[in-house]
């Protein structure tokens, strides 16, 4: 059958259409994701605890809040050019300003600002954060000055130009500070600090309504953060400013306990996924096909020296093979495609060899040996396209096998740390005890994903099978 006649009949059973869309997905994500994630994210990104600093930790999808919660946006601002910008004798004072609206019972998770590369040549700027309220109360929360030149040093100065400078004010000592000052100059309540260690926003996006702390009713309309960068020469200048006001949902499918995207994370796992699977099943059916039918129409001592090796590694344990090695020799990708090739060629191996006795001994075999053909020729001229269909099938059922051997390898803690898979995602969602405190979103889409793409190949081995038996093609017709 010709590879045409040969799609045409799987696409003719539900179980091929369903298992050829599925797959055209697949590879449709996996060429894309390469064009938008550079391919070393694992070690740049995803195992980068900065890069998702500004994150809110374990925090559900935001289409959640359409289910009926009320959990704040994540909010992030970003501004290279002031809103606003005022000469105040030899000071100019740049303004960044940022308004939002705030409508939830809930306060945001976290506050944080960042300032990005600030030059200056005499005076060191000096910076600051005003929280100003619906109400029309305004709280400094941060101000403090850039560090001076060093006796080595010679202006121009850039200061935060490698990593911005990030003030997490949740945790800021002095922005604690400022908000108990706060409440003393606009309520009149008295408190300290170290009493409003992790409610800072709580008080900030709260009324008072009797005496302490313990007594807050939400305020909510629009809140305006002014970020005020003050220098002392025209040739002073910074580079970006952002503000984050953290929500408690983010993104398509929320993020985990470090604030990672967990949507970014799956995404780049179909390429790996794929690569796994394809790689692995391709070199490992290369070798069983070529030492079968090798092993089928030679015979002899060639026949007798690959069974055996073959009976001997098929009876050995695959997974604590892959443990031990993975053990010794370090936890990389490529050397667990390497294991699920070499302890994935001979069980094609064995059953090819007894397909190529039956087909050996045919008329089509003794015909082209009449005519001078050899033994090579025969073997993958005629021998082989016999049993293409076959092999295909089989090397279609072995993709999800290698697929699900590294997931199962990550989820035991051993997979490449280098690359995020939807193994390593399940484990380490495991490992911190998602599925018990309720982080449904960090454990479900890697384990449907790995279940759909391994039944993606199922389907289409199903579908294989009237192309392999031509009795099943005339039922089917």
């Amino acid at each position: 059958m010709r590879p045409g006649e040969a799609l045409r009949v799987v696409l003719r059973s539900g179980s091929g259409r369903l298992g050829m869309g599925l797959l055209a997905v697949l590879v449709l994500v996996s060429v894309l994701v390469p064009f938008f994630y550079p391919l070393d994210f694992g070690l740049r990104f995803w195992n980068n605890p900065i890069a998702w600093a500004d994150n809110p930790k374990a925090a559900p999808p935001a289409w959640t809040n359409l289910l009926g919660d009320t959990a704040p946006r994540h909010r992030v601002f970003d501004a290279e050019q002031p809103t606003g910008t005022i000469d105040a004798g030899s000071a100019r004072i740049r303004q960044f300003a940022f308004t939002f609206s705030h409508q939830t019972v809930e306060p945001p998770t976290f506050l944080s600002v960042s300032i990005g590369a600030v030059t200056f040549h005499e005076r060191p700027p000096i910076l600051s954060m005003t929280l100003t309220r619906p109400d029309g109360r305004s709280a400094t929360l941060l101000q403090e000055a850039v560090r001076g030149l060093r006796p080595d040093e010679t202006s121009p100065v850039t200061r935060f130009a490698d990593e911005p400078r990030r003030v997490y004010l949740t945790g800021d000592a002095a922005a604690l500070g400022a908000a108990a000052d706060f409440l003393l100059r606009e309520f009149d309540l008295r408190t300290s600090g170290t009493e409003l260690q992790g409610r800072l926003e709580e008080v900030l996006f709260s009324m008072p309504t009797g005496e302490g702390v313990d007594s807050l009713a939400p305020l909510n309309g629009e809140y305006t953060a002014t970020i005020r960068v003050i220098t002392y020469d025209p040739r002073d200048s910074v580079q970006s400013v952002r503000f984050v006001a953290a929500g408690g949902v983010y993104g398509l499918m929320g993020t985990d306990t470090q604030g990672r995207d967990l949507a970014t994370g799956l995404l780049f796992g179909f390429p790996v996924a794929l690569l796994i699977g394809v790689l692995t099943s391709v070199a490992a059916t290369i070798l069983g096909t070529f030492f079968g039918i090798l092993s089928g129409f030679s015979g002899g001592r060639t026949d007798t020296i690959i069974q055996r090796v073959s009976d001997v590694m098929t009876n050995i344990p695959l997974l604590p093979i892959l443990i031990f090695l993975i053990f010794v020799l370090g936890q990389k990708l490529w050397l667990v495609m390497t294991i699920l090739v070499i302890f994935g060629w001979p069980g094609l191996t064995i059953i090819l060899r007894s397909m190529v006795l039956q087909v050996r001994s045919g008329q089509l075999v003794e015909a082209t040996q009449a005519l001078g053909a050899s033994r090579w020729r025969i073997m993958f001229r005629h021998v082989f396209f016999q049993m293409a269909p076959f092999i295909v099938a089989q090397m279609i059922f072995f993709t999800p096998a290698a697929i699900l051997a590294e997931a199962g390898l990550s989820f035991l803690g051993l997979g490449d740390p280098s690359l995020p898979t939807w193994g390593q995602i399940l484990e380490q969602g495991f490992r911190t005890g998602a599925i018990f405190i309720g982080y449904w979103w960090w454990i479900l889409p890697p384990g449907i994903l790995i279940v759909i793409t391994a039944m993606t190949f199922v389907l289409l081995a199903l579908a294989m099978e009237p192309v392999l038996n031509p009795r099943l093609r005339e039922r089917a017709a």
